[in-house]
């Protein structure tokens, strides 16, 4: 069952629209903050979306907030709430990687993203939940409710900004912070109903404690709204010195490119998922030929399309994944401790040598030129999101073998993880309605990548998609 959106409610306004109703005295920062954290205290529990809410620091902040309004602070977003995913340090707030090894880990610093999303005036209202290490794509945490779709709460909401994607979906935030290292902002997106951007290799800081030398996780945003998503970017994509992938400044706001609608685009299309052998579910491909037709409708040209991305890449993924689960120290004491995934993954790194993961690097860097030259033919790709639908609670770890458990994610999410490799922007995008069985129907998404840096062309032209789609019109019974 899902419910007609109405407004009447403070939560069914978009980020853009509070920042609005707060700077015309309509709402104050400190009703907006009370508003989200009453329904948090009423439906978390169902949704599983947060590991630790900070109601003290949240109102306090919302109290400096309503001052600086009163007195003409002028920042676009000041006084709206959001939620910093756990993955991501927080200083003085607990961060536990998803972990119980880091329970009460208490950071002395703050990652720039919360850094910078802090400084321009929003109000973190706490810690999203993410699964350990954000190794998986699926939101099971141990010793914690698992995070759901609000659109379905017996699925999952995907991962590893899972906790993300299930308090913006549900209305607990009006959209919040994720960061995407084989899919983990894109994939609960698509879970949830949500616009998804893994943003541009070195748009936005991930220091100044990021384990990732090669860059393939990356800060961005998971919002209702293509233009809410935008507004965020805004506000992360700012220079950080020294940072090792550093773009500079972008030439524009994100915002403004989102309100004006993108000139005619060759858009090139592929559904055969780079794993070999995946199959892709009905719902899904039907998504994508919808997304199809309405860029054709809008005056796109939209052609099949060829990424030359090889098909024995995925050993060379996995080489680099079981190093980067070593990106968090654990004692050995501890080990015994992590979820059955994160040892095998671990175990996994500890066998791979320097040589082995020199030859995974010089590989993906070869594979990034192929790619990204292939897609110089077109302005933009059009792939599925995912090959599956939402996934049921558990579906993923039943039977507790944790080789059998990764098959079931490539299965799920085929398409996300090449474009970490290559540090491309891609949208997650949800155009359709679908089922894959009993149950209410779900959204479903398609997946838009752009060339290095392209990735307000990314959202100018999913705010185009997203108007033509009619989407919007629902919202999930829990609402």
């Amino acid at each position: 069952m899902t419910t007609q959106p109405d407004a009447s409610q403070p939560h069914d306004l978009t980020a853009l629209e509070q920042a609005a109703a707060l700077r015309r005295g309509e709402l104050s920062a400190v009703e907006l903050v009370e508003h989200h954290l009453r329904r948090i205290e009423a439906l978390d529990g169902v949704l599983g979306a947060f590991v630790t809410v900070t109601p003290e620091a949240a109102l306090a902040q919302a109290e400096e907030a309503d001052r600086a309004l009163r007195a003409g602070d002028g920042r676009p977003l000041l006084g709206v709430p959001t939620a910093i995913k756990d993955l991501v340090v927080t200083a003085g707030v607990r961060t536990t990687f998803g972990s119980v090894v880091y329970a009460d880990y208490l950071p002395e610093v703050d990652d720039d993203s919360a850094r910078l999303l802090r400084a321009a005036g929003t109000i973190s209202l706490g810690k999203t939940a993410t699964p350990e290490f954000g190794l998986p794509p699926y939101t099971e945490p141990a010793g914690r409710p698992p995070a759901v779709t609000p659109w379905d709460t017996s699925r999952l909401a995907g991962g590893s900004s899972g906790g993300a994607g299930a308090a913006t979906a549900g209305g607990l935030v009006p959209f919040a912070h994720g960061t995407d290292g084989g899919g983990s902002i894109r994939i609960p997106a698509a879970a949830c109903g949500l616009v998804g951007l893994k943003t541009t290799r070195g748009l936005v800081s991930r220091g100044p404690v990021g384990g990732d030398p090669l860059g393939m996780s990356v800060s961005g945003p998971l919002a209702r709204t293509v233009a809410d998503a935008a507004a965020m970017l805004d506000v992360l994509a700012q220079p950080v010195p020294g940072e090792t992938y550093l773009l500079g400044a972008p030439a524009g706001s994100y915002l403004t490119a989102v309100r004006r609608p993108p000139s005619r685009l060759r858009v090139g299309r592929y559904a055969a998922p780079p794993v070999p052998g995946v199959p892709v579910d009905a719902a899904c491909l039907a998504a994508y030929e919808r997304a199809s037709a309405l860029l054709a409708e809008l005056g796109h040209e939209v052609v099949e399309f060829d990424p030359g991305i090889p098909t024995d890449l995925r050993p060379v993924f996995e080489v680099l994944w079981a190093v980067l689960a070593h990106g968090q120290p654990v004692p050995p004491a501890a080990e015994p401790l992590l979820a059955p995934l994160t040892r095998w993954w671990r175990d996994r790194g500890t066998t791979i040598s320097g040589p082995q993961y020199l030859a995974a690097t010089q590989r993906v860097i070869d594979v990034t030129r192929r790619v990204v030259s292939e897609q110089a033919a077109v302005d933009v790709v059009l792939t599925p999101m995912l090959a599956q639908l939402p996934r049921p609670v558990g579906w993923f770890t039943a039977g507790g073998d944790p080789a059998q458990d990764f098959e079931r994610q490539t299965h799920f999410t085929p398409f996300t993880a090449i474009y970490n490799l290559t540090g491309q922007p891609a949208l997650s995008l949800p155009v359709a309605w679908g089922q894959d069985g009993t149950g209410p129907e779900l959204p479903v998404s398609v997946q838009l990548v752009g060339g290095p840096g392209a990735d307000a062309l990314l959202l100018a032209l999913g705010a185009q998609l997203h108007r033509a789609a009619g989407w919007g019109s629902r919202r999930p019974s829990v609402w």
